[in-house]
């Protein structure tokens, strides 16, 4: 990797066209949204009926880097941010009570878990803190960045710090993907033995945050699946599957 590369991508990224590619990352959209939607509904799966089993999590870890990528897609590609940053506002009220209701079904009252946000205001916050970072209003993406690693959200400020190296290394994948890579590194000596998610080898515990590294492989290199999926679908599969899953607990 040439690091001189890396530096020019952080420091004078190429402005953004009005026509033409915009990135030079994967632009297979949908089809990385259907990855990160079934490895997320993995991920939810193993959370509420299967919470010691690991690999439903760590199939999970696909989703969250995946949407962080595809919201920088589309902050580069909307006509009208207002209005994404709408729909995710929209969708995140909608979410919450399933949200609360498949993961805190008895103890949300006593224990205040009403404020475990889902997913959706993190992925808000993020997307707004970028778009004050691209047109360089940096009030607004302070204060997006303060509210999203101050409170209770979950990745706190990850998602920005992603969505960062997705646009700014958007015209340098092979950059964008050794940063991506760094970012996770931590992973590798973060974990704890007594964490039943901890990737163990020997006695050796790697945290399970690590296995996002492979959603690199469909974010940086093209592919060309040529699916179409209606972009309401993606949007309404979040809470109607939380809908589900809570369904299924109070039958339990």
């Amino acid at each position: 990797m040439d690091w001189n590369t890396v530096r020019t991508a952080l420091t004078t990224p190429a402005a953004v066209p009005e026509t033409g590619p915009r990135l030079k990352t994967n632009l297979d959209t949908d089809l990385l949204k259907l990855v990160a939607i079934v490895s997320m509904l993995v991920d939810h799966i193993g959370g509420a009926f299967f919470p010691e089993i690991g690999a439903f999590r760590w199939v999970g870890r696909l989703a969250f880097p995946i949407f962080c990528y595809c919201m920088t897609v589309g902050l580069l590609y909307t006509r009208n941010v207002r209005r994404y940053l709408g729909r995710l506002a929209v969708f995140a009220v909608v979410s919450q009570p399933f949200y609360v209701l498949a993961f805190h079904p008895h103890d949300w009252m006593a224990d205040r878990n009403w404020m475990n946000w889902n997913i959706f205001f993190t992925l808000f916050l993020s997307l707004l803190a970028m778009y004050g970072f691209k047109e360089r209003k940096w009030w607004l993406f302070l204060g997006a960045f303060f509210a999203v690693t101050w409170w209770n959200f979950d990745y706190s400020g990850s998602g920005i710090l992603l969505m960062l190296i997705f646009f700014l290394c958007r015209n340098h994948p092979k950059a964008g993907a050794a940063l991506y890579v760094l970012s996770y590194l931590p992973a590798l000596w973060g974990g704890y033995l007594e964490d039943p998610l901890s990737l163990k080898l020997g006695g050796f515990a790697i945290d399970w945050s690590i296995f996002a590294v492979f959603a690199a492989l469909l974010i940086f290199l093209p592919t060309r699946s040529g699916l179409k999926i209606p972009r309401w679908f993606f949007y309404a599969f979040y809470p109607a599957h939380l809908a589900v899953i809570a369904v299924i607990q109070f039958m339990l």
